[in-house]
């Protein structure tokens, strides 16, 4: 996969963004850049072009409906890129993808959370990973195989909100005491009334249907406090996948999810009571704040027999593995006659001892 980045203002080699630096950094003549920095110079290198061609600068919002989209007939993927970058193979299923168009401006990101991770040492944690599985095929840590080791940018939804409403409750004090030979028991019923607000920040979820969604699934949580406002230079040497959730498909769960967080706190909070027990609640959402986020993943995939996917997935910022891996069944057996052979011999050496 061939894969163009931002032009360096000094020498104008290709920029490429260094998760280890968080900057940008000039392969040529190793100048480094903040992303201001480099937004900044890709525009002044943009609008240069486009006045010599005399078109109209475009901001990034526009660069974004410049995305190109690509479709695995396959498994179905949808991999955005920068306008630069020619996607060659689906990193999910290696099949070839095709290039449907260009990205409706309606999905761009509003956040992103860039990679921390290079990829010399996604391979390195990779092969360190492997190494330590006995019966994995050796197709499946090869060079060529190695070197679809994709970084993906995976979709999700960012979600804050608060509620405001009340709760009813019952409550019971129970007292058992004697009198002479009898036990008594004493039960005390209080009804409860609560109001209150509950905020909630950073409620999170996937914006994929597809099977590809175990992928990042399998490598949450994210360090959501290190988000920074979208720009397509962070795209720059990686790709991303499309959303296939709206949050109009999310939105009635997490209403549901939310207004019975807020009862089930307000019940928590009632003390001096030997139980307590919710009547009913009513919460009103104010203050909806939806976000789209990109979140970062190092992927490798392997196709086994029968089509089967297995897949190897570190998490792009706090480098948590997770993976599903082949099992290769000739060195099973072989082990097995290994350990068999073994067995058989020393019975036979007790035996003729024994005898």
């Amino acid at each position: 996969m061939a894969v163009v980045t931002f032009k360096c203002p000094n020498c104008g080699g290709d920029l490429q963004f260094d998760p280890a630096s968080q900057k940008f950094r000039c392969e040529y003549c190793s100048s480094e850049f903040t992303q201001e920095e480099a937004a900044a110079a890709n525009q002044q290198a943009t609008e240069s072009k486009q006045q010599e061609e005399k078109d109209e600068s475009k901001n990034d919002r526009e660069a974004f409906e410049e995305a190109d989209l690509y479709l695995c007939p396959s498994c179905g993927a949808e991999i955005v890129t920068d306008a630069t970058t020619a996607a060659a193979f689906c990193f999910y299923c290696h099949n070839p993808v095709i290039l449907q168009g260009k990205l409706s401006g309606q999905y761009r990101p509003d956040k992103i959370i860039p990679f921390a991770v290079d990829k010399k040492e996604a391979v390195d944690s990779f092969l360190k990973y492997v190494k330590k599985k006995r019966f994995i095929p050796k197709n499946f840590f090869c060079k060529e195989q190695i070197e679809k080791i994709s970084g993906i940018y995976f979709p999700f939804w960012q979600y804050d909100c608060k509620t405001e409403g009340d709760w009813h409750g019952e409550a019971k004090r129970i007292r058992v005491y004697r009198t002479g030979n009898m036990e008594h028991t004493e039960t005390k019923v209080y009804h409860l009334d609560r109001g209150a607000e509950v905020e909630f920040r950073e409620l999170t979820r996937n914006a994929l249907n597809k099977e590809n969604r175990q992928l990042v699934e399998a490598v949450q949580p994210f360090r959501l406090e290190e988000t920074k406002d979208f720009s397509m230079e962070y795209l720059s040497g990686f790709l991303a996948e499309k959303r296939d959730i709206e949050k109009s498909d999310l939105a009635e769960e997490l209403h549901k999810e939310v207004q019975k967080h807020s009862a089930d706190m307000v019940k928590s909070s009632v003390h001096g009571y030997d139980t307590v027990s919710s009547l009913e609640s009513e919460f009103h959402i104010q203050g909806e704040n939806w976000k789209y986020l990109l979140v970062p993943v190092w992927v490798l995939t392997y196709r086994g027999m029968n089509d089967k996917i297995y897949y190897y997935a570190m998490n792009g910022q706090t480098r948590k593995i997770s993976g599903e891996l082949p099992i290769d069944k000739k060195k099973v057996i072989k082990l097995f006659f290994g350990v068999f052979t073994v067995v058989f011999l020393l019975m036979l050496l007790g035996g003729y001892w024994g005898w």
